[in-house]
């Protein structure tokens, strides 16, 4: 017979899926018994209704109601999926209005999952676009009321505030749902008495039936732990009156089930198994699946409890003869299947909504370039006037290249004159040191010179490199050292390409060199308001003494070097209305030196 009785249970857990719906509505209902709320499947039909016409003014409410109607069954992932697909539409139609409602949703039903943290987030946000005083007010205490979850008097206070203006506006359905919320916090605080006033109010204003059975399930189980059986009792009899003078089956079983429940909490099993009877019976008839197992599963219970097996097997007998009807005539199975079809086919539409948007997005692209080649007709004479500007541009730039190269040869000459010194000397070692520094530094002057403008760090390193070759040829003529301001972004400040390199040039082969003792070369470059002023300073025999030792050919190279120089601080000007400048003075006696002082303002972008 147990092993009987093992296949019987295992059979109706393979047949019988359990879906225990708590139902909840959103929607303000006139309040009576057998009202109907949202009902999934019609919700789910207009959705792809409005889907299919692709109107976002009617999609929006569309998903909104789906999801309103998956909350009333309790199935809250569902929900708050539908709900932040309702508040993105609302969002492109900008409806604040209608985004504050769909944000407090979403906050209700994440509240429900124990989502709390996002929860208080989304309260948050419909609290700062709420349409008016007191929906910013209902917000702003949900939102306190989760952020103080371990301060039950902090809760009480924001709950306390919310019900007071439910029950001014007379929004009773909310009102209950804070009564609720309210009871819950009376628990945490160990103050059952509050607790049950909180739930007896909340029932009164409670619109659904369904939501009635949750609550006095919730009431009932307080009341039971507080030993007040009689009062459960007569409170879940006065609810059952009604639900029978309604003939609501759901609420009857809802009633039913409690009832029982507090009768064997209580100690009498006598009154309980004719209310469980009661309750498997009206299931039977009524094709709740889920309820004639929970009430069959509550009779076997208690007749193994007592050793009273015989009475199990009619009960088996009895829902097997019913079964077949039971599952045709239990909607729900077939709802939950008709249901999953129409998400289907709500996800295929929201695809073919994605493809038709694209669709129109690409035609109004085509509309945009009608459009433009409108306006470049109409504008042919002024492009005509750009391109001679661009032309007059381009010989700037190439005019510029020019000059750049211009100083390539001699910057080459001096370095493969010092590897030659250093091959004179028979010192390998050292020129094929140079040579391998030589040809990074090339690389990157090469790289760069098709550039008006380079970063800061790359100059300063090019800089850099050039000096250590200078210094390895010339290490007993000078020192050097290179300060870079601290507020300027080296890796996102342009300054002039190959500007500064020619003047370190002059001041180590027509300064430095012929100092008798070791100078010393200072390169900076300063931030002053909104330019950078580059400063290269040395202590060598100066402009004077230096033109005195010249050649007739090192002079002809000096004078174009500052020539080229001011060339192209000319044309980078023009070419891009940047105000540049370039001094070069003698330091004043006793002192020797040049001081060469190039500025320009802060390059971010080119």
């Amino acid at each position: 017979m147990r092993v009987a009785h093992i296949i019987i249970v295992l059979f109706l857990s393979m047949f019988i899926a359990p879906q225990l719906w708590a139902q909840d509505s959103i929607k303000k209902k006139q309040k009576a018994y057998g009202q109907k709320t949202i009902d999934v499947k019609e919700a789910g039909n207009a959705l792809q209704n409005s889907l299919k016409k692709n109107s976002n003014i009617e999609i929006a409410p569309d998903y909104e109601r789906l999801a309103a109607g998956f909350e009333a069954k309790a199935d809250y992932p569902r929900a708050e999926e539908y709900y932040k697909k309702a508040l993105e539409v609302y969002t492109s139609l900008k409806n604040k209005s209608a985004m504050a409602r769909v944000s407090r949703n979403i906050a209700k039903v994440q509240e429900q999952q124990n989502k709390l943290n996002a929860a208080a987030l989304n309260y948050k946000a419909a609290e700062k676009i709420s349409p008016d005083a007191k929906s910013e007010a209902l917000n702003y205490n949900d939102f306190n009321r989760l952020k103080n979850s371990s301060n039950t008097v902090e809760q009480d206070k924001y709950v306390r505030g919310n019900i007071k203006l439910l029950e001014n506006d007379k929004k009773t359905e909310e009102a209950s749902e804070a009564y609720v919320k309210k009871a819950e916090i009376d628990l945490k605080s160990n103050n059952t008495k509050e607790a049950i006033k909180s739930y007896k109010k909340a029932i009164t204003y409670a619109d659904e039936p369904e939501k009635i059975v949750v609550i006095n399930n919730s009431l009932s189980k307080v009341l039971v732990a507080t030993s007040r059986y009689d009062d459960a009792i007569a409170s879940t009899k006065r609810l059952l009156d009604t639900a029978r003078a309604h003939n609501n089956l759901s609420a009857q079983i809802g009633h039913l089930q409690t009832l029982s429940d507090i009768y064997f909490e209580k100690g009498t099993p006598n009154e309980a198994v004719p209310v469980l009877k009661e309750t498997y019976k009206i299931a039977l008839k009524s094709g709740k699946t889920t309820a004639a197992k929970k009430s069959l599963e509550g009779l076997v219970g208690y007749y193994k409890s007592v050793g009273d097996n015989k009475s199990i097997t009619p009960l088996y007998e009895r829902f097997f003869n019913e079964f077949d009807s039971l599952i045709e005539h239990d909607s729900t199975l077939v709802d939950a299947k008709t249901i999953q079809v129409t998400e289907q086919k709500i996800k295929q539409l929201e695809k073919e909504k994605v493809l038709k948007d694209e669709l129109i997005s690409r035609k109004n692209i085509f509309n945009y370039f009608l459009l433009g080649s409108l306006v470049l007709l109409l504008f042919f004479v002024g492009t005509i006037v750009k391109s001679f500007y661009a032309i007059k541009n381009k010989n700037r730039e190439i005019a510029l290249q020019s000059l750049r190269r211009e100083m390539n040869p001699h910057f080459i000459f001096n370095s493969l004159n010092s590897v030659n010194h250093f091959i004179s000397q028979n010192n390998e070692l050292q020129a094929n040191k140079y040579l391998t520094s030589y040809s990074y530094l090339m690389r990157n002057v090469m790289e760069n010179s098709n550039r008006d403008f380079i970063l800061l760090g790359n100059e300063v390193e090019q800089l850099n490199k050039y000096l250590q070759l200078e210094h390895m040829r010339f290490a007993n003529k000078f020192d050097y050292s290179i300060t870079v301001d601290e507020t300027l972004d080296t890796e996102g400040l342009y300054v002039p390409n190959m500007i500064i390199q020619p003047h370190l040039e002059n001041a180590i082969w027509h300064g430095l060199r012929y100092k008798d003792d070791k100078g010393y070369l200072k390169v900076t470059f300063h931030r002053a308001g909104s330019s950078v002023t580059v400063t290269i300073e040395d202590n060598g025999i100066g402009l004077a003494k230096s033109s005195e030792l010249k050649t007739d050919n090192q002079k002809v190279h000096k004078s174009r070097g500052i020539t080229n120089t001011r060339e192209r601080i000319g044309l980078l000007a023009e070419l891009y209305k940047k105000e540049i400048t370039f001094s070069i003075a003698e330091k004043p006696l006793p002192e020797t030196g040049t001081v060469v002082q190039i500025i320009f303002p802060l390059i971010y972008s080119i």
